[in-house]
């Protein structure tokens, strides 16, 4: 695997640290900021739906440079995002802060997978995304306890100074590592871009990915309170906890980037089937220690390690450019967004439980919408091996 890949990597585990940030230091930013938790809340909002529309946008005012250079814009839009939010007088900057880095780090995810797919040949592309998104894997299982931890030791505005100081090392090695490519897309320029989002089909597939997505983070959202009053674990038991769920998600990501290149389809089938039934074991024996951490453990496997297989279909379904790969990403942030926010709502009149049936849920509307790609493959055989 190329160097600049696991370079890239490293970029979006700053990224990741970077949105999970808020969550781990809630109370200690609501007193800082002189405001209330729920208010703290809305900048997690706030950054997912910078992520959701800004970012597709800010990757259009990419586009006209070359991927290097865009790379290094981004950097440099995040990083004044992470010193803003760090020296933040009030909630109103916080805020502004906020919006910069979520709309940086979607842009940045779309150029950084089309480079990816520019400097592997096309069938190690899979396995090269898998590897990029080990930095998304690692920002949620280091990064977001690490800045936690800084916060908790050194003051929360610490943590923002020391995602400054990764992004400076991660623009650094992008300089060092990333070649000088010309572009990313064969076809390239705006148009070409805006042909390939517009595609029906296209929009079809995207919607796969919202629906994976959205089925894990509808129990991931809440999986604290789930685990701790449900279950019955000692809330000092879930760190560890979600740490094994962060290694299920590793090991996940690797296996299913090696499926990814030549059977994205079979992986998808395969891993929403079995995340429809993970979601389902949880929510009927969330009671049952055993079980409910067999269910976790199971969701990690087959959960959001979906992305190189669902990275793929949709680079096949439009192409490889930085536009179409921000899209996808906007469409996997309101998966995120259903998966907590409907989820947050059949709590109050179904419990705890709800929001486990809700992702068994999506993740069988997920298999729905492979129905159409199903079809045409038993159609057409000979094109098995290209799914």
């Amino acid at each position: 695997m190329p160097r600049v890949v696991h370079l890239l990597a490293l970029g979006i585990f700053a990224m990741v640290t970077s949105e999970f940030v808020v969550a781990g230091l809630m109370p200690q930013m609501a007193a800082g900021l002189h405001v209330t938790i729920p208010e703290i809340g809305y900048l997690i909002t706030a950054f997912a739906a910078a992520m959701a529309v800004g970012g597709p946008l800010l990757t259009v005012l990419m586009l006209r440079l070359r991927p290097k250079p865009a790379l290094m814009a981004l950097f440099a839009v995040f990083l004044v995002g992470n010193v803003l939010a760090a020296t933040a007088t009030g909630y109103d900057v916080m805020l502004a802060a906020r919006v910069i880095t979520g709309a940086a780090s979607q842009a940045f995810f779309g150029v950084a997978l089309s480079v990816t797919s520019a400097v592997v040949a096309p069938d190690l592309r899979g396995r090269a995304t898998a590897t990029v998104l080990n930095g998304l894997m690692l920002g949620t299982l280091l990064g977001l306890p690490l800045a936690t931890f800084i916060g908790e030791h050194l003051g929360w505005r610490a943590a923002f100074w020391g995602i400054a100081a990764l992004t400076v090392v991660a623009a650094a090695g992008t300089v060092a590592g990333v070649p000088r490519l010309d572009r990313v897309n064969g076809d390239g320029g705006v148009r070409a871009e805006l042909r390939s989002v517009a595609r029906p089909k296209l929009w079809l597939v995207l919607s796969t990915s919202t629906f994976a997505i959205g089925a894990t983070f509808a129990m991931f959202s809440y999986v604290n309170p789930i685990l701790t009053e449900v279950t019955g674990f000692a809330p000092t038991t879930v760190p560890l906890l979600l740490i094994a769920y962060g290694v299920a998600t590793l090991v996940g990501n690797h296996v299913v980037g090696q499926f990814a290149d030549r059977h994205a389809l079979p992986a998808l089938v395969v891993g929403l089937g079995l995340n429809a039934l993970f979601l389902t074991g949880f929510a009927l024996f969330a009671h049952v220690d055993v079980l409910a951490v067999a269910g976790l453990l199971g969701i990690g496997l087959v959960g959001v390690t979906m992305n190189p297989a669902l990275v793929t279909r949709v680079q096949r379904a439009g192409d490889t450019g930085p536009l179409v790969n921000t899209v996808h990403g906007s469409f996997i942030t309101l998966g995120i967004i259903i998966g907590s926010w409907l989820g947050g709502l059949l709590i109050t009149d179904h419990g705890l439980r709800a929001p486990l049936w809700l992702g068994a849920g999506l993740a069988v509307l997920g298999l729905v919408s492979l129905v159409p790609d199903l079809r045409r493959v038993a159609r057409r055989p000979a094109l098995r091996h290209r799914v």
